[in-house]
């Protein structure tokens, strides 16, 4: 199985979190890129400081790797208005696809109004510019039935808000890889959870990241009929290898 096409190859540390300069992230980037163009990896998923330069990147190098970013990263908590000001600029910079972080605690809070209304307004956004939504559910801070609850009402408001054709480039995704969980829970995707994603999604499609650290977890995956994976270990992924990185 060729996994690479399937693969989100991500770093999305700060250059807080990491410690490292911005010059040094754009680096890392950078690296990350060529990494994707060298091995046929599908896309790159990046922080929206520098989607511009990896665009231009990418570009340059004359390759399709697709370009990613996160918006919302990785609270969820930001205003409707603030993830459209950021989702607007990273679409400016050349962002391919756009991976929000859904108000998960406003959900948890029974606002489903404020959930759908940011799903509605932002993912139209996307669509008018032909761009790729990824909706990300943090399932580590849902039982499972919230996980089922919230992946179906995304997929309700996507079939009523949106064209055929505009499903396929609407995803709901399991994880940020950020959630700190407690007593040992994993924080990305697992196959519990990502069978249950996809048992009510309906027509959209769905996005493991996290957690899959091995070739094997990545086919298993696929099998189950999710259409991408973010990781921090693509390269370790398609050449038979377990994932050092813990997303």
């Amino acid at each position: 199985m060729n996994i690479a096409q399937y693969l989100d190859s991500t770093y999305l540390k700060t250059p807080v979190q990491s410690g490292l300069s911005d010059e040094e992230t754009l680096q890392k980037d950078k690296d990350l890129a060529q990494e994707a163009i060298d091995n046929g990896i599908f896309a790159v998923m990046i922080r929206p400081d520098y989607v511009s330069e990896i665009k231009k990147y990418v570009k340059e190098k004359n390759s399709d790797v697709v370009v990613g970013t996160v918006i919302g990263f990785h609270e969820g908590t930001y205003s409707i208005d603030e993830k459209l000001a950021e989702a607007s600029k990273a679409i400016a910079d050349g962002a391919d696809e756009l991976d929000f972080v859904i108000n998960y605690n406003a959900y948890l809070k029974g606002n489903l109004s404020l959930v759908k209304e940011e799903f509605v307004r932002c993912t139209k956004l996307c669509v008018q510019h032909h761009k790729t939504a990824k909706w990300i559910i943090e399932i580590a801070a849902l039982n499972d039935q919230q996980i089922a609850d919230l992946t179906k009402n995304i997929s309700n408001w996507a079939e009523e808000n949106f064209s055929e054709t505009d499903l396929s480039k609407i995803f709901v995704k399991s994880s940020t890889g950020f959630y700190e969980t407690t007593g040992g829970k994993p924080n990305g995707a697992t196959f519990e959870g990502v069978r249950i994603m996809l048992d009510n999604a309906g027509k959209l499609p769905v996005k493991a990241a996290g957690g899959v650290r091995t070739p094997e977890d990545a086919e298993k995956m696929i099998s189950l009929g999710v259409k991408r994976i973010g990781t921090s270990s693509a390269l370790a992924l398609i050449k038979n290898q377990s994932a050092s990185e813990s997303y």
